[in-house]
């Protein structure tokens, strides 16, 4: 998945690249950090970037998730997506409520499928954890998830590729 958007976003600049990948939901900053080992990016450029893109949209779904999720809702292709993706955040949100702010972080930190900043900012969207509180605790898990990726797609080779 990750060497298909490489290979579409080819013309751009190699920076650009992670940081559009990092955007994303589900490849996020483990896929921007796999995409720029594989690109020759050095890390200590890379890991700043593939931060910020993933982190970028935080904020936004903290903020209107829902506001958005009402407007979709009026449109028959997002009207069975959305629940899907509440149901999906309520069960995500069940583990993290058992710990609260230590389930986020962990949500968010530990590089597993169907883990990340934009499920744990969804998921804290629906428990009402506000912003104030929600985004530092994603920042930290981000922060750690980029940590854990940089070992294993910079320092232990052959991992992904």
């Amino acid at each position: 998945m990750i060497e298909a958007f490489v290979e579409a976003l080819g013309n751009l600049p190699k920076e650009l690249i992670i940081f559009i990948i990092s955007l994303m939901p589900i490849l996020e900053l483990r896929g921007g950090l796999i995409a720029a080992s594989l690109l020759g990016v050095k890390l200590h450029i890379a890991l700043p970037i593939c931060v910020i893109g993933n982190m970028l949209p935080i904020p936004f779904i903290l903020l209107f998730i829902k506001q958005i999720f009402k407007v979709l809702r009026k449109w028959p292709l997002f009207r069975t997506i959305i629940p899907k993706l509440e149901q999906k955040a309520g069960e995500k949100g069940s583990l993290i409520n058992k710990g609260r702010f230590i389930g986020l972080y962990s949500f968010v930190a530990i590089p597993l499928p169907g883990t990340g900043a934009w499920m744990g900012a969804l998921a804290a969207t629906m428990l009402d954890i506000r912003m104030k509180r929600s985004f530092p605790i994603i920042f930290l898990g981000v922060i750690t998830a980029g940590i854990i990726m940089s070992i294993l797609s910079y320092f232990i080779p052959g991992l992904f590729f």
